[in-house]
């Protein structure tokens, strides 16, 4: 499969781009953003070399290995990783709370199925280990990928190697040692000897974390200081063009919806409205993306009853986020729901009662949205005094 530049994203591009800079790029954004699917695309990318025609033609895939012929300098040169390396590979991992250091760097785990005789134990040969050897070899090019880089306990899994990270820590292009190399100790899985190690200069790391995620951890702020960012944003265009919609008008939303576009204009405005209201009572970082509207159904192609079911199968997704963010206020999910004082057809009304003399608040409305429901919902949303 072949990656153009021309075809490429923006956030690829540019996410390349800082690549090539830093050699760390940290993802950051809302949920539905696109975290995941930029960094597949940034991978398909980098394995592929870019598609960028190289001065013979386009790339070509070795019938044996898949890799294609590196791309010629031109124009964007300083924008690609690894420019002239052919032997390009993705590695990839995902942190969460049982991610070690010894399955990231190197470390000694009990040896599986050994036979009479053999060790007890083995070191194993980590994602960043396995990365590092590979961008040394001649030709060799690596990216890795850690997705949720914020579930796991970042700092302990990467150990000593937070400060070779960094690209002016890192060896020389040629492989050689230079004043400010960072070296740092681990096991060899070769001797099982304790060795100092640094980093080689064509290993690029793309991570992604979700800073709404209550669940876990802040990430350190000197292991923050290590990456340089990417922040993703709520796109109303992006949702726009997957509904086939053209740009808002200053037209109202009708009482009941006429058309499917109708429908979709509803949900596209009401997303906007809500995560105002996010942003307002908990921080841009706990928006909606954009995504979370997107599925393999594109709605436009559909009737109007079976375009409103899909909406709420999206909406179902946006109402459970903002549950979770305004978790224990019940005032504030009312209050991005325009249940507060919004217009008299909403189908949620926050009502106040007592409970032992102290003042209750209930947010009423309807358990899962419906066919019949969700226009109604949506147009409330949207329509605030």
């Amino acid at each position: 499969m072949r990656t153009d530049t021309a075809m490429a994203s923006d956030d690829c591009k540019l996410a390349l781009k800082l690549l090539a800079r830093s050699r760390n790029v940290l993802v950051s954004g809302p949920p539905g953003t696109g975290k995941s699917k930029l960094l597949a695309e940034v991978a398909l990318a980098f394995e592929t070399a870019f598609g960028i025609a190289p001065a013979g033609g386009p790339p070509k895939l070795s019938p044996m290995g898949g890799i294609p012929i590196p791309p010629a300098a031109g124009g964007a040169a300083n924008d690609i990783p690894a420019l002239a390396k052919t032997d390009r590979k993705v590695f990839r991992t995902v942190f969460h709370q049982n991610s070690k250091y010894r399955d990231f760097v190197s470390g000694i785990t009990p040896a599986v199925n050994n036979k009479g005789g053999e060790p007890a134990f083995t070191i194993v040969k980590g994602t960043l280990y396995r990365a590092s050897e590979h961008a040394k070899t001649a030709n060799g090019a690596a990216l890795l990928i850690i997705d949720e880089i914020n579930r796991g306990p970042a700092v302990q899994v990467f150990g000593g190697a937070i400060v070779a990270i960094e690209s002016d820590k890192r060896l020389a292009s040629s492989g050689a040692k230079r004043p400010e190399t960072q070296y740092f100790e681990m096991l060899d899985p070769a001797s099982g000897d304790v060795i100092e190690y640094a980093l080689p200069h064509d290993l690029y790391i793309l991570a992604a974390m979700n800073q709404a995620d209550a669940s876990v951890e802040p990430l350190d702020v000197a292991f923050l200081r290590r990456w340089e960012p990417l922040r993703l944003e709520p796109d109303e265009t992006a949702l726009r063009d997957f509904y086939g919609l053209g740009a808002k008008g200053a037209n109202a939303l009708p009482e009941t919806p006429n058309a499917v576009a109708d429908a979709l204009e509803a949900s596209v405005r009401a997303l906007g409205a809500v995560n105002e209201q996010i942003a307002l009572g908990r921080g841009p970082e706990f928006q909606i993306g954009h995504g979370m509207l997107m599925s393999v159904v594109k709605p436009q192609t559909l009737g109007l009853q079976e375009a409103l079911g899909v909406l709420c199968v999206g909406w179902a997704k946006v109402r459970a986020h903002v549950e979770e963010v305004f978790f224990g206020d019940t005032r504030g999910i009312a209050a991005a729901l325009n249940a507060l004082d919004g217009p008299g057809y909403n189908p949620f009304k926050l009502t106040e009662t007592t409970f032992a003399d102290d003042l209750r608040f209930r947010l009423e409305g309807p358990t899962n949205f419906s066919e019949a429901n969700i226009y109604p919902a949506l147009r409330a949303f949207v329509e605030r005094k």
